[in-house]
């Protein structure tokens, strides 16, 4: 028993093992109910469903955070709240990038859900990766923070001043085309099924095949990859706690996958969101630099600002496109 506590107690990456532990098993409770519950039978999701996933994910990350507060201190629990919001925040661009990858498969709705689901899985371990990496690069090398706070303020400038662009290619995509040459793809869905068995023309034996979805999965996961470039930087900007910042980069995705339906079809009303984006990336990555000067930026200052950006970009954009209807289904 005293072997079992020490270990529990045993400090990982500077947090005790046991509230990772405590942390993972919330997760794998939440994928449980989610897939074996809610959805163990493949349906299309509409905005209400979506919509009370989402609170349900936000509610859980909401009481995470009071945890926190309650394990770790108000300044780890403020650090975790600003961390979540400005994931979801970011993240919410993917959006688009994934109903134009169902869309480029004809993917059905109700089979979304579960390309989503599972994507969770690749993320957890995505981010794991990327977060340990960064908190050992930041750990031997203290200076990469300015590194990380000069990349946030060209990636902010950048999206402030950028045109619309015009939807890539899927057909040109290189890991797609990557696939196409080294696995057997079939050209049509079946069901809900990743990968199947059958018996081409000719052969003696059933070989396997990868689905369309299976291609849509591996594309999304890709997407998550290129999209946590810049989201990872800027939760590092705000806390080097990798606790903290793997919590709520995990917390912040689980919800924005259930909101995914949702948003699909009113990201169109979001008109000002990237400038407000764009202004939560120069901000964050300024607190770097401004940090030599004025010491470092309470907590609950970046959270207000943070927040008080991000609402005023969503209500600004409601406001412009309240006539609109809402846009066509994912």
């Amino acid at each position: 028993m005293g072997q079992l506590l020490e270990f529990l107690n045993t400090p990982l990456l500077g947090t005790a093992t046991w509230l990772w532990l405590s942390f993972l098993g919330i997760v794998v409770a939440l994928l449980v109910l989610d897939l074996g519950i809610l959805h163990r039978d493949q349906h299309e999701i509409e905005m209400r469903e979506s919509l009370l996933l989402y609170s349900g994910y936000f509610s859980v990350g909401v009481l995470f955070g009071l945890w926190v507060w309650h394990e770790l201190g108000a300044q780890s629990a403020l650090e975790f709240y600003t961390g979540f919001l400005v994931e979801q925040s970011l993240s919410m661009d993917n959006v688009f990038v994934m109903a134009m990858i169902f869309g480029f498969f004809g993917i059905p709705r109700r089979y979304q859900h579960r390309v989503l689901f599972w994507g969770i899985i690749g993320v957890i371990v995505l981010r794991a990766i990327m977060i340990g990496l960064g908190t050992a690069l930041v750990k031997e090398f203290d200076w990469i923070l300015y590194i990380f706070g000069a990349f946030l303020l060209f990636t902010g400038v950048k999206m402030m001043f950028s045109r619309e662009e015009q939807h890539p290619d899927l057909s040109q995509n290189p890991m797609l085309r990557f696939l196409r040459r080294h696995m057997r793809v079939t050209d049509e869905l079946h069901a809900g099924h990743f990968f199947i068995r059958k018996r081409p023309e000719g052969a003696s034996q059933h070989l396997l095949y990868a689905t369309p979805l299976f291609l849509a999965l591996v594309l999304i996961e890709l997407a998550d990859l290129v999209f946590a470039v810049d989201s990872v930087p800027a939760v590092f900007a705000i806390t080097q706690d990798p606790f903290i910042v793997y919590t709520s980069n995990i917390f912040a995705i689980l919800g924005l996958r259930s909101l995914y339906f949702a948003l699909a079809a009113l990201m169109h009303r979001f008109v000002y969101l990237k400038y407000a984006l764009a202004l939560v990336l120069i901000f964050i990555g300024g607190k770097i630099f401004l940090h030599g000067f004025i010491g470092k930026i309470p907590a609950l200052l970046s959270l207000g600002v943070t927040f008080g950006l991000l609402a005023g970009g969503v209500l600004l954009s409601l406001l412009k496109t309240r006539n609109q209807e809402t846009g066509p289904d994912a």
